[in-house]
């Protein structure tokens, strides 16, 4: 199984729930999981545990597939509708990973615009999963990290926020998570869990992919309302 099954299990559930498909997102991760599991059962790694005594460990394979893959899925959720918008898409790895010299010039301006200053430890990218930016500008508009549950990585992002808003050059990016939120982490807003409290008060916002009653608030809304106000932020500059 690769990123092309998962998108196209998207895509039936896209034709089944329309615009309500993005509820759908954990359903779409227990297909997925079967149908991993059966290609992982027939694999090289799977033939080599059982030749050494030792049972197929499915859980490990499937939790690096999905955390891999969720950010992948996501962005090809939203691209259409950023690029609608007049904005771009890139990949957090994508910027990380590549040197300046196999960058464009545009990706290279974006990259140096979201770097973060570490005085003499040097500058380093912040740890995103997804860029959106203005090709005529190359400025950051905002970056999002997207995991399946909080505890994976919402400290992480609420700490980014934090150092890029301590800069007059990145304190403009807004810094927002994505997640189907399967622990119910974001269920309630009082009494307010952990995970919670940070996204309300150290980033710029989650946005939730589950069908469970989620109780809203600035911060915390179901899915759906995302490129909404990705659209006001951007009357607001």
């Amino acid at each position: 199984m690769d990123i092309n099954d998962l998108l196209a299990l998207y895509h039936q559930k896209k034709v089944e729930f329309g615009d309500l498909a993005y509820k759908q997102i954990s359903a779409l991760l227990e297909d997925a999981k079967k149908q991993h599991k059966r290609d992982f059962l027939k694999s090289e790694t799977a033939k080599k545990a059982k030749e050494a005594g030792r049972t197929p460990d499915h859980e490990q394979s499937w939790r690096a597939f999905k955390g891999k893959n969720l950010e992948k899925l996501i962005e090809h959720i939203i691209i259409d509708e950023v690029k609608n918008l007049g904005l771009e898409v890139i990949n957090g790895n994508s910027l990380e990973r590549t040197t300046g010299d196999n960058l464009s010039e545009e990706l290279s301006k974006v990259k140096r615009n979201l770097l973060v200053d570490y005085g003499e430890f040097g500058s380093h990218l912040p740890d995103v999963d997804i860029v959106i930016y203005n090709p005529l500008t190359c400025a950051v508009v905002a970056v999002l990290s997207s995991k399946v549950t909080l505890r994976e990585r919402v400290a992480q992002t609420g700490y980014w926020k934090l150092k890029l808003s301590a800069d007059k050059v990145t304190k403009h990016i807004k810094v927002f998570f994505i997640t189907p939120d399967e622990d119910g982490t974001l269920t309630h807003k009082k009494p307010s869990k952990k995970g919670r409290s940070i996204v309300e008060v150290d980033t710029d916002g989650c946005y939730v992919l589950s069908e469970a009653e989620i109780e809203e608030s600035a911060k915390v809304k179901t899915f759906d309302k995302f490129m909404g106000d990705l659209e006001k932020l951007l009357k607001m500059k």
